[in-house]
């Protein structure tokens, strides 16, 4: 049988820290669902990753740094290819609202 769901359902509405939520697994493929609430990467982190990560916002808001680069403030619908071992920080999330991220790593 197949297997369904919904993006929004199921929202927190409080968060001590991201929700990670992987809605499918195949070898070289993780797609996750992430939800922040005003999280943001410590001032002194990086995210490193092995693997490449498609992004994109489905709802909310957020920026992002890749090291080297201008931040980038994004709002439903964008997207962002960060290649492996591209080291890149969340900035910040809405704390408003939940800002929803469908993320794929792949490779």
């Amino acid at each position: 049988m197949a297997e369904r769901g919904n993006l929004f359902a199921g929202l927190p509405v409080r968060l001590a820290q991201e929700e990670f939520m992987t809605l499918l697994a195949a070898p070289g493929l993780r797609i996750e669902r992430i939800v922040s609430r005003g999280q943001s990467s410590a001032a002194d982190f990086w995210y490193d990753q092995p693997r490449p990560e498609w992004i994109v916002l489905l709802a909310g808001a957020a920026t992002v740094t890749l090291e080297g680069d201008a931040a980038a403030r994004l709002a439903p619908g964008d997207y962002l290819h960060i290649p492996a071992h591209r080291r890149h920080r969340v900035d910040w999330t809405d704390p408003a609202q939940a800002t929803v991220w469908l993320a794929v790593h792949y490779g």
